[in-house]
This record gives structure tokens, sequence and C-alpha cells, in this order.
């Protein structure tokens, strides 16, 4: 789709930018197995994971848990969810309750953007759908991931995203970008953010990590050149990471919560996404390193 309007060779054992549990929460797991709240590993129990919501700017909301993020972007005719949380008890009600103390209509939700194959992010969006009646979209290659994983119980395949599409809710468009790396088909996203009126360029880089297990040079090779993509948007204000613990994210809601009169916004922080490009780039140069054959 264009736009939508509604109107290798080596191989490394590596772990970047992730805590424990990661790939659990990510692959699957059990309730005692690494990720399931044994062996130092957090505990995905929504009873471990629940935050309370907040709103980070005019337009875009914190709706997630601990762990891993979930975004609620309001336009002028309806809602956005980027990202769906688990599918495991409880965790539907929880985020459409969150889209509520928000103050939003769950029943305004109009698309779920899943950003990538792993289960952390596209769990739920099978039930939000059947819940909202919204739809569902993300890319070709994790759309497969996603089938794959959850067979029949699969939300049904809305809208497949292609690098370069657009999507145009109301007052606002997304563009879109294919980052694959972490997954085959990553989807990261541009859009505007506004506070108290102003406008900032945001840009949510995901699965900006290779995450955990063995990676080979091939895998790495096209993260970077993900990485050296994103490096050349100019002009990102905003950096949405698809885990608060990429961007402290909980920390800047704190700041943000104590935010003064006329002192700046702790999410708006030019120049330093590009640092912090540059630390994943590091970091996968250094994995590459590791994996490259003698």
């Amino acid at each position: 789709m264009k736009n939508r309007t509604r109107t290798g060779i080596g191989v490394v054992a590596v772990s970047l930018l992730v805590p424990p549990g990661y790939a659990w929460a990510q692959q699957g797991g059990e309730p005692g197995d690494p990720g399931g709240g044994v062996g130092g590993f957090p505990s995905f129990a929504l009873a471990d994971q629940q935050r309370e919501p907040f709103r980070i700017f005019d337009n875009l909301y914190y709706v997630g848990v601990d762990f891993v993020a979930s975004y609620l972007l309001t336009t002028s005719d309806g809602l956005i969810l980027i990202d769906a949380l688990f599918a495991d008890e409880g965790y539907r009600d929880y985020l459409l309750d969150n889209v509520r103390k928000v103050g939003f209509d769950p029943g305004d939700i109009k698309y779920v953007l899943v950003t990538h194959g792993h289960r952390d992010h596209f769990g739920g969006a099978a039930a939000i759908q059947a819940a909202t009646g919204a739809q569902v979209g993300t890319t070709a290659a994790d759309w497969a991931m996603i089938e794959d994983q959850q067979g029949d119980a699969a939300p049904s395949r809305d809208l497949v995203f292609e690098d370069g599409d657009t999507l145009t809710l109301g007052d606002t468009t997304l563009r879109f970008y294919v980052t694959p790396g972490h997954t085959p088909g990553v989807l990261s996203m541009e859009f505007q953010v506004l506070d108290d009126g102003r406008a900032y360029k945001a840009f949510a880089f995901n699965g900006a990590g290779l995450g955990r297990g063995e990676i080979g040079v091939e895998v790495i090779n096209t993260f970077i050149g993900s990485i050296e993509r994103v490096r050349g948007i100019e002009g990102v204000e905003v950096n949405v990471t698809n885990h608060p613990f990429m961007w402290d994210v909980f920390g800047r809601a704190e700041r943000l919560a104590d935010r003064s009169a006329g002192d700046p916004h702790p999410f708006v922080t030019p120049g330093e996404f590009y640092e912090w490009l540059d630390g994943l780039s590091a970091d996968a140069q250094r994995a590459l390193e590791e994996a490259a054959p003698e």
C-alpha cells in the first residue's frame, strides 16, 4: 500500500540494549521459563508490569507496561494505537482501561500499528481488534511471523505497509519505514507531536537492537544498514522507543510531571536521537567484529 487516508556467514551471541528476559518476552515462554519471574529474570505477569498511563504530548500518551511500550496517538478523527502488548490474561482489559484513564474511548481506536513480529508487541492485537473493530497493520515479513506464531488466533491482515507508505487519520499523517534487523520487517514511523500546540518531529525506530541469541553477520549488517538509513532522516527532535528502558521513558515522565512553565520538555531532545543511534551503531559494529569469520 502507498497511502491510506481515513475520510550469513559467521555467528555471534549478542545482547544489545536488552535486559534479562527480553528474548523470552519476544519469542514466547511459560511461567517458570526465563522471563517468568525466576532466576533473576523479570516477571511479565500483568500484576508485576502495571504502570499508570500518562500524557507525553498533547497528542501522544503512554499506555503500556513497565517492560514494553504501547502508545496512543490521538487525531481529529480517532485514535491510533502503536503496539498491543502481550496476549496474556488481563492485558487486553488493562490496555483498554489505560485508554479510558487518559480520557478516551477505546471504541475510537481506528488503527493498531504493530511495530514488529515479537509477542510482546503484537500479542494483544487480535483481542484489541475484536473489542474495538480497529484495523491492524504491519509489514508483510512480520505479518508472516505473527501468523506463524498465532495461527488461527492471529489478527486479520487488514493493512500491509511497505517502505514509504503513509497513513492519514484526521489531522495526522504517519510515514513508514521498513527497517529490518531486529526482525525481517520492522515497521518504523515518523509523525508529528504537539506540546501546547507547538509541533515537533518524532521518530520511532522500532526494533532498535539485535536482541539475544545467535546472530549472523548478514543480520548484523542489515541492522547496521537500517541504523544508517534512519540517521539520514533529518530534524528528529523526539525519540519514541518501543521499550521504555531504551530512553529512560519513566525518568523523563517524572521530570515532565515536575516541569514548570518555560522549562524544556524532557522528551524534546534535538541531537540526542542521533547520539543514541551512534551508540546502537557502535554496539552493532562490535558484534560484527565478533561474528566475522577469521
